[in-house]
């Protein structure tokens, strides 16, 4: 999926990578806490969810300004996000995909539900983003 940003991608990239900014642009998120780092490989944090769940993310891929990875982990389920940041405009295109996978049996349902609700559930937290970050 993309969505599109009016600002350029360095703007764009320090904001959205940044996990202290992530409560105000995704809105099933309450906090993050143990943040170690700001968005750089290695990065670190937990996501405090309204629905209570808390995974630990780590940043695993970055190149400044064009590609940022994250995965983590909660409870059996691990999930990566990638995001792209392209030259769009005068703005900047963000590209985003989403793996879920269960590593248990017993999880497999639940990662088939949230197969189908994330995208659409990123999208509007990007679209979200747009509005926050101008």
């Amino acid at each position: 999926m993309n969505v599109d940003f009016p600002q350029p991608p360095p703007v764009v990239f320090g904001y959205l990578t940044d996990p202290r900014n992530r409560p105000e642009w995704q809105a099933g998120l309450r906090r993050v806490e143990e943040v170690d780092g700001t968005g750089e490989v290695g990065t670190t944090w937990v996501d405090v969810t309204a629905v209570g769940a808390r995974p630990r993310l780590r940043v695993t891929e970055q190149v400044r300004d064009a590609h940022w990875v994250e995965t983590g982990s909660w409870r059996g389920i691990d999930a990566t996000v990638t995001l792209g940041f392209t030259p769009h405009d005068g703005g900047t295109r963000v590209y985003a995909a989403l793996a879920i996978t269960p590593r248990h049996r017993a999880s497999r349902p639940l990662v088939a539900v949230l197969g189908r609700l994330a995208p659409a559930a990123v999208r509007r937290d990007l679209e979200r983003a747009v509005r926050r970050i101008g």
